[in-house]
């Protein structure tokens, strides 16, 4: 009985999974990483992507800096 119930709920999650959609727009693009990001702001031009998502990674790297990293050794 408890085998069952167990599949059911795991079944039941997959098809949820499934369910869900997946679209990817400006509104997403914060949340997302910087190619995701460059991917919704710019669809079809591949050289102001590139441009966007090098700007992206070094604005995140810089602001990583500044908080030490999440596993940055304390001295």
């Amino acid at each position: 009985m408890l085998k069952r119930i167990f599949l059911a709920a795991a079944v039941t999650g997959l098809i949820a999974g499934v369910a869900l959609p997946l679209t990817v727009d400006s509104a997403m693009a914060g949340k997302s990483g910087c190619r995701e990001a460059a991917k919704a702001k710019f669809p079809g031009d591949w050289k102001s992507r590139h441009a966007y998502k090098k700007e992206c990674k070094a604005a995140w790297k810089a602001m990583a800096g500044k908080r030490g990293g999440l596993f940055k050794k304390e001295a």
